[in-house]
């Protein structure tokens, strides 16, 4: 069975993304999706005054509310889903996860703003393409009118 990793953040993109993998966009269908969202870390500011409990509640609850969407995309599809919850650099962990579990590929909806704004904002998926070691799928979500 093939691992694919589907990068989450919780918008429209995303959900093109799962979209096209629950209606077969990819060739077989016989894998699981491991569906990834990254919070950010909380500065050392924000530590000094809030516990780690609080804080890992609060990453827990927010990659909740980001992966939900998707998921009942892939599981009303009959798509295998395993979830992943991490706190980090999006880029480092998404690239992390596809090495531990031995991905076949990493999905990614993304927003298709053009190179000039990626270059001048950064882009997590542009950072996933240049780092992981397996291919990488970029599906951009069609324009509502």
């Amino acid at each position: 069975m093939s691992q694919i990793v589907l990068a989450t953040d919780g918008s429209p993109f995303s959900d093109a993304a799962a979209r096209f993998i629950a209606n077969g966009g990819l060739l077989q269908r016989d894998f699981t999706v491991h569906v990834v969202h990254v919070a950010p870390e909380v500065n050392g500011g924000v530590r000094a005054f809030v516990s780690k409990e609080s804080i890992d509640g609060w990453h827990r609850e927010e990659s909740e509310k980001a992966m939900q969407s998707v998921c009942q995309i892939l599981e009303a599809a009959n798509v295998p889903v395993q979830k992943h919850a991490l706190s980090g650099f999006p880029p480092d962990k998404i690239v992390g996860l596809a090495k531990s579990v031995g991905a076949d590929a990493i999905v990614i909806g993304t927003h298709g703003r053009g190179s000039f704004f990626d270059a001048v904002l950064g882009s997590v998926a542009g950072r996933v393409v240049a780092h992981a070691a397996c291919p990488v799928l970029l599906v951009k979500a069609p324009e509502t009118k």
